[in-house]
């Protein structure tokens, strides 16, 4: 094509013209230059260069008349902004485009006719562009035109787009950011039509924008035109794709979760020319996803590359044609907001003031909220409870985390520092007040609370809103100890922001979190529903199951994903993923439950951990766990996961686990697959030496050892002051056990709540020489911090030792 004055085609365009044809058709240009061969595909189409727009104004004579217009213009008065803006717009639409103008853009349309065929439809996008600030993107303040056709069309359309210039929100814009209306020009992008109206589009990211996690993309969509996803209209799908596995070769969706998506845009016939109206979408199309796997797939592909082309976290927009089932990045500018976030910051909570104790009991999560009381008696009331408030309760359980997920804070009657609620709490980062005793009669239903979990270790429920601060400190590089720190996790929500704490790994990972989250049915009722005796429970089942083959899949897909995410998260270092381990009365409360559990009278000591595994009423359930964890090791490449037994009572339950387990697909030592035990029965430690053969490491639980060991019941309030993992016996348990790793050449770790209560634990397992402890997030820094002084002590002494 010859040379023409106006016209940029995006082949002949890059990000260094920025201020010929403004910041989004530059980008476009860019990435059809330098990413098309490398199969990232950008709809082909042409820029008209700002100074198109002027040359339109200056053969018009305009310039006058829209000083006029605007020099005097009272932004503040919204009347006067809206007629001034309505004049400024018809003089620039009245600026008819001149002939050899028009001519350059209708050659241009042919050309796109020729590539894509007659019948192409374009849209027709602003990209304004400032003389002296060519960074200005002006994003979002002009207008497009879609789906159009025609010649007539077309050139109506490019001066409707120069008038929107002058849109008021436009022009507001520009008197905030103190832009001169006269140095602002309008380039203009004309492109094939991506006919996303008959499929899907979107918005996609190449970190995660909650936490700043870097190693994903994030892709969210939705049926229709991409208005509804861009604008925060509909609520989309999303989806996550781990970035190093990805490249390396594994082809695998990382996470996802189903949007409502409940309308979607699409192109209405109007008398003088096509409009958008939001329909509602079919419930079929609302219950399954607007993406298939390849799609995903193709689209993580396209970010990385822009990611890697541009050499920054990139926000990128998509869509999907219906027309040719073909993908299309229609945009990506810089990330500017979660990639700018500090993760060195640590907060330290300070309460501004005091009031009236309503009550007290242990703290949880070093933090301060405030919220209106929500006192919740039983589960039928829980739907009664709205987000941002206070759950108080006598206690909690699994079927409630739903909920505790979108509260301020949590108070319960009952429960310790490992109590159902404490561990919860922690994970979200909320503060939580428990085994306070009396909280559901001495609060008030309603009554504004504030809740201090930032005072030590009685956490305190007040009367009323107090103020409180936060004080951030920058971590900094803190050195890494020699003796491991890793996290105990559950939540994949909140495995990404976990991650950036200074860390070793996941020492314990609970499997549980998830199948209460994500799947919420008993593995044997979604395997076997028509043993399920309620009518309503197995709709409840059926319901779950919508958009899934079946049980098996359902089942193997949520766990993979959620395990997934944690492993991703915390890539390339180990994690440690602990089997179920439901008690049976647990179990028995996930839907379906009832129908394959016992009823039994001290769930603690019965049927849970291993002796469920190779047992005939659940070993089809812990095929589909085992299912789940070689997905994620094998199809998702997450490599770093090492499983971990739980409960192991006799070295004969032992080989009759891991012989299933081999038979299920995972087999010890085979692609790297190493497994450990926890060791939490005296018999572990007993006979360490043969346990010692059949598994790679033990990972210590504190809290169940002490119980077993002093035959306490820790939920037992009469007898609960007898717990106490400092206890001499307890100690000396532990002691033998990181011996015998140690004799035995195998890995010694604990991940039960004492080193992260009490710092004296800490101390005795450094001494011990113990290779690793798993403390929950909160507790990471300050017992890092501890870890490293007695680690120096003992370097001291020990040089003093041998002088």
């Amino acid at each position: 094509m010859e040379t023409s004055r106006f016209i940029r085609f995006f082949d002949q365009i890059g990000v260094n013209d920025v201020p010929v044809v403004g910041g989004k058709n530059a980008s476009l240009g860019e990435m059809y230059r330098k990413l098309s061969t490398q199969g990232v595909r950008v709809p082909n189409g042409f820029a008209i260069t700002a100074d198109a727009y002027r040359y339109v104004l200056d053969t018009a004579n305009a310039w006058g008349a829209l000083h006029e217009a605007l020099d005097d213009l009272n932004p503040a008065d919204m009347q006067d902004l809206a007629r001034r803006g309505k004049r400024a717009r018809e003089i620039v639409y009245g600026a008819t485009l001149p002939t050899d103008l028009a001519e350059e853009i209708i050659a241009a349309y042919r050309r796109l006719q020729a590539e894509y065929g007659e019948d192409v439809s374009l849209a027709v996008r602003s990209s304004a562009t400032a003389e002296d600030l060519p960074t200005a993107s002006f994003a979002g303040q002009q207008d497009t035109y879609l789906n159009i056709r025609g010649d007539q069309s077309l050139l109506d359309a490019c001066r409707r787009d120069f008038a929107s210039l002058f849109t008021d929100r436009a022009i507001h814009y520009r008197v905030d950011q103190g832009f001169d209306h006269f140095r602002v020009a309008l380039s203009i992008g004309v492109m094939k039509m991506v006919r996303s109206d008959l499929a899907a589009s979107g918005v996609m990211f190449s970190l995660d924008t909650e936490s700043g996690f870097r190693d994903v993309v994030f892709i969210t969509g939705a049926y229709g035109l991409g208005e509804n996803v861009v604008q925060g209209a509909v609520d989309p799908d999303e989806f996550y794709v781990h970035k190093p596995t990805f490249t390396a070769g594994h082809r695998a969706v990382l996470r996802r979760s189903l949007g409502a998506k409940a309308m979607k845009m699409v192109f209405v016939e109007g008398e003088t020319r096509e409009t958008t109206r939001n329909i509602p979408t079919p419930q079929k199309d609302r219950e399954r996803f607007c993406l298939s796997d390849a799609d995903i797939l193709e689209l993580a592909d396209a970010a990385i590359k822009i990611e890697q082309h541009y050499g920054h976290p990139m926000d990128m927009e998509w869509a999907k044609d219906g027309i040719d089932d073909r993908i299309y990045v229609v945009q990506a500018r810089p990330e500017t907001v979660a990639s700018q976030r500090r993760a060195t910051t640590i907060e330290s909570y300070v309460m501004d003031g005091k009031a009236e104790v309503l009550t007290s009991g242990r703290s949880v999560g070093e933090k301060i909220a405030s919220g209106r009381a929500r006192v919740v008696t039983s589960v039928a009331h829980l739907s009664e409870f709205k987000p941002g408030e206070v759950l108080i309760a006598d206690t909690t359980t699994p079927d409630w985390e739903p909920v505790m997920k979108t509260a301020a804070a949590i108070v319960t009657n009952r429960g310790g520092r490992t109590c159902h609620a404490a561990i919860i709490a922690r994970e979200l980062g909320i503060p939580a007040v428990v085994g306070a005793g009396n909280a559901t009669s001495t609060v008030g239903d309603g009554e504004n609370v504030t809740i201090s979990c930032a005072e030590g270790d009685s956490g305190k429920v007040y009367r009323g809103t107090i103020r409180f601060h936060v004080e951030k400190t920058e971590v900094g590089d803190i050195p890494r100890p020699r003796t491991g720190i890793m996290i105990n996790i559950g939540n994949p929500d909140i495995a990404f922001k976990t991650a950036f704490l200074p860390n070793d790994g996941v020492g314990l990972a609970r499997m549980e979190f998830i199948i209460n989250e994500s799947i919420k049915a008993h593995p044997m009722a979604l395997l076997h529903p028509e043993k399920v005796q309620n009518p309503d429970t197995r709709q409840a089942i059926e319901h779950l199951l919508s958009g899934y083959s079946d049980g098996a899949s359902f089942f193997v897909q949520r766990l993979s994903e959620g395990i997934g995410t944690i492993a991703a998260a915390f890539w390339p270092k180990p994690v440690v993923v602990r089997m179920s381990d439901f008690k049976s009365n647990e179990y028995a409360s996930l839907i379906g439950g009832s129908d394959f559990e016992p009823d039994e009278s001290n769930p603690m000591i019965g049927f849970r951990g291993s002796s469920r595994y190779a047992h005939p009423a659940y070993a089809e359930g812990f095929r589909l766990e085992c299912l789940a964890m070689k997905r994620v090791r094998e199809d998702m490449g997450l490599s770093n996961v090492i499983l971990m037994l739980p409960f192991v009572r006799r070295v004969s339950e032992a080989d009759a686990v891991l012989a299933k387990m081999s038979d299920f697909g995972l087999t010890r030592g085979e692609n790297g697959l190493q497994i450990y035990a926890m060791c939490e029965i005296p018999n572990n430690v007993i006979l360490i030496d043969q346990f010692a053969k059949r598994f790679d490491g033990f990972s210590i639980g504190s809290n169940d050892l002490t119980q077993l060991t002093l035959g306490v019941d820790r939920d037992s309030e009469i007898v609960a002051f007898d717990y106490d993992e400092r206890d001499d016996g307890v100690k000396e348990m532990i002691r033998l056990a990181v011996e015998g790793c140690r004799r035995n050449d195998i890995h010694s770790g604990l991940c039960g709540q004492a080193p992260s209560d009490y710092p004296e634990m800490a101390e005795f397992l450094v001494r011990l020489g113990i290779d690793t402890m798993s403390l929950n997030p909160d507790t990471v820094i300050a017992t890092t911090r501890h870890v490293l002084e007695v680690e120096a002590q003992l370097q001291k002494q020990s040089r003093s030792g041998h002088s």
